[in-house]
């Protein structure tokens, strides 16, 4: 489950050439004829320094994959608001099969720790909201959606750079076109990750000779953990606290984009629901997902790492959240907050702010960072509770 992020670097590839590849040869047009789409991207590959006979192999069986662009199309999933998003995710069950894992595999994300820095809990997390702790990988065939999403002229800067990475994990033997399979947006295995994540970050956990994210717990893990790494996770510091927010507290001071240190919200009257708080030091931001009658965070750099994983605001929150719920935290009061808006509904609202000179990230119904961040100016505008959670009359008064 993904909304994108994207690893730049094609490791295993030479880097160097990638980039001194002529400007002509990165930027092939999108769309047009799909097989002259194809020998675009095979005198590409073979610019690029992958031997012709591998490039001929590998795209021997690849075609269009029309259900790939039906679920790039329909990302409605997203849409849903915190509360309910997260209780479709978080289960009882699955917050016992994620500690039970944890347990049978201590020794496993013990090293992950060790090695990268990364807390067993958010390891878990990312396990369960992925691929359901591996239970499912996915079943769209990885070289036809890579392909397809290129094709497709919606984002294929995105997806054009995996086609070459997966072509020389193929070279390799580490994965075969005709029988990869995983995500619709082309990530595969037990941790989802893109071709070039294997290739750069991918790791022998196991100690075979080789990195198999699909078959492989160790290399699985190891490789997410190595991947949060290289995001930016840092060793031992937390990501999210749920707190309470005391009346009065000025809203627009809340939200992903401002930073004080723990101390200056403690100061202001900002407490932890559960435990305590990390040191007063600590940079930390006070997310409200559903607005302030709703739940409360306090999220730390950490939190913002997992921007790189998935640009989610919800996924990344409701995963944060259920790593603490894996470490024992409670259920977060969902308090009452007020009603949100639907997705056309919202699409209107990104339109009426654009129209005001806002950026909101397109009209994509979907409440985002850019969106959440003009919601928040506008209602302090409007003299309205500037938490950033868009409401019916917030849409009214625009």
């Amino acid at each position: 489950m993904r909304v994108f992020r994207v690893s730049v670097a094609l490791a295993g590839l030479s880097l160097a050439a990638f980039l001194s590849t002529p400007a002509s040869a990165q930027q092939l047009p999108c769309g047009g004829s799909f097989s002259g789409f194809i020998d675009g991207l095979k005198s590409e590959a073979v610019s690029q320094g992958l031997p012709r006979d591998v490039v001929d192999q590998f795209f021997r069986g690849v075609r269009q994959d029309q259900r790939v662009i039906q679920r790039d199309r329909g990302q409605g999933f997203f849409t849903r608001p915190f509360i309910e998003f997260s209780r479709q995710l978080i289960s009882q069950s699955r917050l016992d099969r994620g500690q039970r894992l944890g347990q049978q595999q201590q020794s496993l994300f013990a090293r992950a720790e060790r090695d990268y820095g990364t807390q067993p809990a958010i390891l878990l997390a990312l396990l369960a909201f992925e691929t359901d702790y591996g239970s499912f990988q996915g079943d769209f065939n990885t070289a036809n959606a890579l392909v397809t999403l290129a094709h497709d002229c919606r984002r294929p800067e995105i997806f054009r750079p995996q086609i070459f990475a997966m072509i020389e994990l193929y070279r390799r033997g580490a994965m075969d076109p005709a029988t990869t399979v995983g995500a619709w947006a082309g990530e595969v295995g037990i941790m989802q990750m893109l071709p070039s994540d294997i290739l750069r970050l991918g790791v022998d956990g196991d100690g075979n000779g080789r990195v198999d994210v699909r078959g492989s717990m160790p290399d699985a893990v190891l490789s997410g953990a190595r991947m949060l790494q290289d995001h930016g996770w840092r060793r031992g510091e937390p990501w999210l606290h749920e707190v309470r927010i005391p009346q009065g507290l000025d809203l627009t001071l809340t939200g992903i984009r401002n930073e004080m240190p723990v101390s200056e919200w403690q100061r202001l009257g900002v407490q932890p629901r559960h435990g305590s708080l990390p040191s007063g030091r600590m940079r930390a931001s006070v997310i409200l997902p559903q607005g302030h009658r709703g739940p409360a965070f306090m999220v730390f750099h950490n939190f913002r790492t997992l921007f790189e994983w998935n640009q989610s605001f919800t996924y990344v929150v409701t995963a944060a959240y259920f790593a603490t719920r894996l470490q024992g935290a409670p259920v977060y009061d969902a308090g009452n907050p007020d009603s949100g808006l639907n997705q056309d509904q919202m699409r209107e609202l990104q339109r009426r702010l654009q129209a005001r000179g806002f950026d909101t990230g397109g009209t994509t119904g979907i409440l985002g960072a850019n969106t959440r961040a003009a919601v928040q100016d506008i209602q302090a505008q409007l003299g309205l509770p500037a938490d950033g959670w868009p409401t019916p009359e917030l849409l009214r008064r625009l």
